[in-house]
């Protein structure tokens, strides 16, 4: 496993700046593969998955040092909003569950009062023990074949829009094959081009 200057400097490469959520999402990433004994996951890209619960600046780091990424399927998100992440080893079957406690916050502005919100974080975050910043939990992780890496299935097409859909995410709806937008799941609506209306 690389250092934490060695993993900060590729998180900011990564992320584009160093801030107090990329420290955080390194630590709390590091904590996880070391509890699961996996010192390189590179090597290892397809013995990990990865599931992260919030959008944010800690998911970007967390990628980094766990090597996983979403267009490798290695790396699922639930928008749930909070900072915490289960690595799941698929060569074992164990998962632990990382999340930040919200006490760290405050740990950080005791350790260095003297400094602004951001600064202290990002330097207590580098330094306070794990003990202080996160919560660590075993859990039990069924990842179904469709979600693992390099699963490969049959395409269906949707019976309304006659889009493809990958990885059983089709939805049968009064017997007819949907995609989940045809089906009510949708995030978008139809505009005029041009037309922010």
């Amino acid at each position: 496993m690389k250092t934490l200057g060695e993993y900060l400097e590729l998180a900011e490469q990564a992320h584009g700046h160093l801030c107090a959520g990329q420290v955080l999402g390194v630590r709390l990433a590091m904590l996880g593969l070391c509890e699961l004994g996996i010192d390189d996951p590179t090597a290892e890209r397809k013995r990990l998955v990865t599931y992260v619960e919030i959008d944010r600046c800690v998911t970007d780091a967390v990628a980094v040092v766990a090597g996983c990424r979403l267009g490798k399927r290695a790396l699922k998100f639930r928008d749930w909003g909070k900072v915490a992440a289960t690595f799941v080893d698929l060569k074992t079957g164990r998962a632990v569950r990382i999340a930040a406690k919200e006490s760290s916050k405050q740990a950080a502005r005791e350790l260095f009062p003297e400094l602004d919100k951001e600064a202290g974080q990002q330097k207590a975050y580098a330094q306070l023990s794990d003990d202080t910043l996160f919560d660590k939990q075993w859990v039990k992780v069924e990842v179904p074949p469709e979600d693992l890496p390099g699963f490969k299935g049959p395409r269906v097409v949707c019976a309304q829009c006659g889009e493809g859909i990958n990885f059983k995410r089709e939805v049968v709806k009064d017997g007819r094959t949907l995609c989940r937008s045809c089906a009510g799941e949708r995030y978008y609506s139809s505009s005029v081009e041009g037309n922010s209306n």
